[in-house]
């Protein structure tokens, strides 16, 4: 289950689980992200909140170090979505089933959740994304699809 305090963005000490789970240090860290040294300091001190480019990005990365992870199948094969549900979105157009979580107005359980805060909400909680983000690295609640 979510925290009742989370509101759908990435928290301090998520980014420094991430960066340290990655083995880079906040300079490296930056530099991947293309942000500052200093950014970096204020977001895992919690003095700055993580903008959803740097989340994403983040998340991308960590998906990328832990690539042995996840089903292999796609979003819409796990999801048991219809035709009508696939024709609308993004993922299925751009066959982004196992990254459909990177992608914006994604139409899960048949409807677009809008923006990125309320996606990962949903995503937090999804077999798709969480078979590709390796265990304890985030605040997630797990459901079974």
């Amino acid at each position: 289950m979510l925290p009742v305090h989370w509101s759908g963005e990435m928290d301090a000490q998520e980014l420094t689980k991430i960066r340290v789970y990655l083995g880079k240090t906040q300079r490296e860290l930056a530099s991947l992200l293309g942000i500052s040294l200093k950014a970096v300091q204020s977001f895992e001190q919690g003095w700055r909140n993580i903008p959803a480019y740097v989340e994403r990005q983040l998340l991308f990365l960590l998906s990328l170090a832990a690539s042995g992870n996840g089903s292999g199948k796609a979003c819409w094969q796990i999801r048991k979505c219809t035709g009508a549900m696939k024709k609308d979105c993004p993922a299925f157009e751009f066959r982004q089933g196992r990254n459909c979580w990177l992608v914006n107005g994604t139409f899960c359980r048949g409807r677009n959740a809008g923006s990125w805060a309320r996606k990962m909400a949903e995503c937090r909680k999804c077999r798709v994304f969480l078979d590709h983000i390796p265990e304890g690295l985030l605040n997630a609640g797990a459901e079974n699809a």
